[in-house]
């Protein structure tokens, strides 16, 4: 089984958090859409909107996060002997849905220094033509990343974009503020698919040093925040990279390469 993913990807992160909770080996790839390694004709061939994550089991290729997960599920409780396969119920599932439904792109490119932005999306679009120039026969997909690039650009200028994404998740925080005072996790007594798909919403939240405003304002939520954080496929697939120094050598390093590229014009 390979996953294509990178560690500082929110549906990445959801993905990495399920395969390490439910026990199941992978060969991990590192795809980083920053320095538009997504965009590879490699990568590009196996999903031509050049996302991550992706997941390819012999032949079986997912790209859909909550796909990818049930379909985790089911690997788990196949390999472990089990006469019937066993599923999120059918609350996991809405917590899940109703999590995936937040679009979490605008909120965190409205949080980064416009400097840094433009310069990676500007980056990020000579990536796209110099692929382009290299896979002729994928010039359509290409063509259509670099429309959204632009379209991106564009809908960062409208408040009315960031005012409903923002809007969005203080929706769902407040729901989950409210389940928490009835449960210890998202949807019951025990940990859950569904709580995979929230930590990296609030993982995300933590590294734009948001907690203040949108974790720790929520009592149930910090200390459920707390809790999860002592799990070890957290410490594993999200701690790792931004807890301390690794916070900044992460993004630090992926911040060199898109200059060093940038200067040599090496796209």
């Amino acid at each position: 089984m390979q996953l294509y993913h990178h560690p500082l990807d929110l549906d990445s992160q959801r993905v990495r958090l399920a395969l390490e909770e439910e026990g199941v080996d992978y060969t991990s790839h590192h795809v980083n859409p920053i320095t538009g390694k997504n965009l590879d004709s490699s990568f590009f061939k196996v999903n031509r909107h050049g996302r991550v994550p992706v997941f390819q089991n012999g032949s079986h290729i997912i790209y859909n996060t909550i796909d990818i997960i049930q379909y985790i599920e089911r690997i788990a409780v196949v390999s472990s002997g089990a006469e019937s396969i066993s599923a999120s119920n059918r609350e996991v599932i809405e917590w899940m849905q109703k999590i995936q439904d937040w679009e979490p792109k605008f909120f965190t490119l409205s949080h980064i220094p416009d400097k840094y932005r433009f310069y990676v999306s500007k980056f990020i679009r000579q990536v796209v033509i110099a692929r382009m120039s290299e896979s002729p026969e994928l010039a359509g997909d290409y063509h259509r990343k670099l429309r959204e690039a632009y379209e991106t650009e564009e809908k960062l200028k409208e408040a009315d974009v960031l005012r409903r994404s923002k809007e969005h998740l203080v929706r769902i925080l407040d729901e989950v503020e409210r389940q928490l005072c009835e449960t210890p996790f998202l949807a019951g007594q025990d940990f859950t698919m569904a709580d995979v798909m929230l930590i990296p919403v609030l993982a995300r939240l933590k590294l734009l040093d948001l907690e203040n405003e949108y974790i720790n304002g929520r009592p149930n939520i910090a200390e459920y925040w707390l809790l999860v954080q002592q799990r070890p496929s957290y410490k594993r697939v999200i701690g790792k990279y931004f807890n301390g120094w690794r916070k900044h050598k992460t993004l630090l390093k992926t911040w060199f390469l898109v200059r060093i590229r940038s200067l040599l014009k090496r796209y």
